[in-house]
């Protein structure tokens, strides 16, 4: 089940498209959630075998209880994939203390990230006000009619500022370095059920990513297209480029612990994890 639909999660679509789980011998049928972060619910009720998405749903699972099922593998996206996009020349974090300013509202991780990079730069979270209850779609519509002054979004929605010159990015988030930001999610039981399928769909992982960074943006966005029918080529490709400039995702399935212990510390600092979240007991690093 995937998380939700996103430029970022391109590889996956990928790896169905190209055939990489074929080829491993393992049949993988794509399924929809029906909101970010659903999938860890049916992953408890048995309805799937297997999901993808950030590991601070483990982690967070981990934290409540320390006898939590749930495991991740086969890191995808390893840096984040979210920037900061508005019209200034001359931009610091800062600067949000006295701009209208838009976080995410979908999903909690890129504001976690946002505020631990604002307290590694010594600036007090507390003190940026932001609109933290729209729409990604309403606060670009805010960017473009100059309610806004910046705005947290992925992709296509950067690239999307600029050919409008509705704003330009200000801050990429990928630039922090390692943060583990997507991956396999499944149950313990369900990897020692199905632990040969496991194995052969980080097979065909390892392969798309070999293909993923042998090819250009345009290669990429030819082969997922049919996943983003709403997407302008132009921008498919425009957004994809710039995530593979970016180094954003991760050039095999091994989980970094650097980039997990990172986006544990976000959300440490955060207040959503009451203890630092052992990578170990999240991990499970033997599906190779």
């Amino acid at each position: 089940m995937e998380n939700f639909r996103a430029i970022f999660y391109a590889p996956y679509y990928a790896t169905h498209a190209l055939g990489f789980y074929a080829n491993e011998g393992v049949d993988v049928e794509l399924v929809s959630s029906d909101a970010p972060g659903d999938a860890i619910a049916h992953l408890a009720n048995g309805a799937i075998d297997l999901t993808w998405g950030g590991p601070m749903r483990v982690m967070t699972a981990h934290d409540r209880d320390d006898q939590s099922p749930l495991v991740c593998f086969g890191e995808v996206v390893s840096r984040d994939p979210f920037f900061l996009i508005g019209n200034s020349r001359r931009f610091e974090l800062a600067d949000l203390a006295h701009l209208r300013f838009a976080a995410v509202s979908e999903v909690p991780t890129p504001w976690m990230c946002l505020q631990h990079d604002l307290r590694e730069a010594g600036i007090d979270p507390a003190m940026i006000p932001r609109i933290s209850d729209r729409t990604m779609p309403d606060n670009y519509a805010a960017l473009r009619g100059k309610q806004l002054d910046v705005m947290q979004a992925f992709e296509p929605f950067a690239s999307q500022a600029e050919i409008d010159r509705a704003g330009e990015i200000l801050y990429a988030a990928s630039s922090r370095g390692p943060t583990v930001y997507t991956a396999f999610i499944a149950t313990r039981s369900k990897v020692a059920a199905h632990r040969d399928a496991f194995v052969a769909v980080t097979h065909a992982l390892a392969k798309m990513q070999q293909w993923l960074y042998a090819h250009s943006g345009k290669e990429v966005a030819e082969v997922v297209a049919c996943f983003f029918p709403r997407v302008p080529q132009e921008l498919l490709v425009r957004s994809l480029q710039r995530y593979l400039d970016a180094g954003l995702w991760a050039r095999d399935p091994a989980m970094s612990k650097q980039g997990f212990e990172r986006l544990g510390s976000s959300f440490l600092s955060g207040g959503s994890l009451k203890r630092s979240p052992v990578f170990e007991n999240c991990v499970d690093g033997r599906l190779t």
